[in-house]
């Protein structure tokens, strides 16, 4: 899984590269060699204009390379953990499970588990729906610069908890599953849910730039919607394959939602931000002050 996700990134940088036509990094003028804000960009009619977002390449670079380096070697061991001992198995207790999930513990089914995969990697080049648009696809290098972003903190949160966790999934607790399924090391790999985690990223953060680039259309309502209706699909899914605890599930949804929504956030230009916000002056029978005014 891992090395379809580093596919996925590499084509999403390339595409960037191509596509992308007002991402100017440095720009010559009268022979010398200057560095712009990166908030602005010198379009056609040599005039500037205020891009969405701001990036922050002293913080980004090495988010990113610590993310991705992270995860792709978390990959290759939470995915060959040591298999647990028959004995081992049978000790296991759905008494011992936490109150709140414990009425989670399902058989394994191969069938729901096959069917979440294919949200989840069609999840993953989402950010591709930029070039339609012509505001997106000018800017479609930085909006893939940030959504690598976001999902390198998905992959490192993620791989991390996994790897320095063991937490049997729940199909291990349960006797209708075959002990071969219940003692593979993948089965210690119930906290939390990546497969939700990486859509909940993925659909949030299109939602996200969408609103940002159009902040008075109403489609970015139905984004939000569908982002929140994929992630429970998905979480549904997960639930029902006996992969994960109610509590893995929960966490999954909160991280991969708030990286999704927080990235673009905080990379959001303040100048374009401030547009939306109005202070008006007002008079009345004696007294005098403002009225702010955020235009949603």
């Amino acid at each position: 899984m891992g090395k379809h996700i580093v596919i996925y990134f590499v084509f999403l940088f390339l595409a960037g590269n191509a596509y992308s036509q007002d991402d100017t990094v440095r720009v010559n003028v009268q022979d010398t060699l200057i560095t712009p804000d990166t908030s602005v960009v010198l379009t056609e009619n040599n005039t500037t204009k205020e891009l969405v977002y701001k990036l922050k390449p002293a913080v980004d670079i090495p988010i990113i390379a610590a993310g991705t380096a992270w995860s792709l070697y978390a990959f290759t061991k939470i995915y060959s953990k040591e298999p647990s001992s028959v004995e081992k198995i049978l000790s296991l207790k759905t008494s011992d499970i936490n109150a709140f999930d414990r009425w989670a513990v399902r058989p394994f089914s191969k069938k729901i588990d096959s069917i979440s995969y294919y949200p989840f990697f069609a999840s993953m080049p989402l950010p591709f729906i930029f070039l339609i648009d012509k505001k997106t696809r000018k800017d479609f290098f930085r909006i893939g610069y940030l959504y690598w972003e976001a999902m390198a903190i998905t992959g490192l949160l993620y791989t991390g908890s996994i790897y320095f966790t063991n937490r049997y999934r729940p199909y291990a607790y349960s006797s209708e599953s075959t002990m071969d399924q219940r003692t593979r090391g993948g089965a210690k790999n119930s906290f939390y849910g990546g497969h939700i985690a990486l859509v909940a990223t993925s659909s949030f953060f299109v939602a996200k730039v969408y609103d940002d680039y159009h902040p008075g259309s109403k489609l970015k309502w139905v984004l939000y919607g569908i982002a929140a209706a994929s992630t429970g699909a998905m979480s549904y899914m997960r639930y029902k394959a006996g992969q994960h605890f109610p509590s893995d599930i929960l966490i999954g949804i909160t991280q991969g939602t708030l990286t999704g929504v927080l990235v673009p956030h905080f990379h959001k230009n303040k100048t374009i931000e401030n547009a939306r916000l109005n202070f008006l002056p007002f008079t009345s029978p004696g007294s005098t002050g403002f009225t702010m005014i955020y235009k949603l």
